[in-house]
């Protein structure tokens, strides 16, 4: 079981989270231009890297608010946390996207 550092209430158990998937997927800046393999491409394709990668979560069962968590996928140890609109710490993350 992972412990996850809410960056409003503190460490939690993993159970109180819900992921919401890759972070930093930034939308089409025209979706009508996208073809069907392109707007696909968008909802659909994700990294699935064996190390550092950053993901969305959610504190769904105590504040409910989103943030972001780089994770070694691997090991499961948590790197860094940091707020929704906020670059990722410049930390050499290696597979990091």
């Amino acid at each position: 079981m992972l412990l996850i550092s809410c960056p409003w209430c503190g460490e939690r158990d993993e159970s109180e989270f819900t992921c919401g998937g890759e972070a930093h997927i930034r939308r089409p800046a025209d979706p009508d231009a996208l073809d069907d393999a392109q707007w696909a491409d968008y909802l659909f394709m994700r990294a699935n890297p064996k190390g550092r990668h950053r993901e969305r979560w959610c504190h769904s069962h105590g504040c409910g608010r989103w943030f972001n968590v780089e994770r070694h996928t691997a090991t499961h140890e948590i790197i860094s946390v940091y707020l929704m609109g906020e670059a990722p710490p410049d930390d050499g993350g290696g597979d990091a996207q």
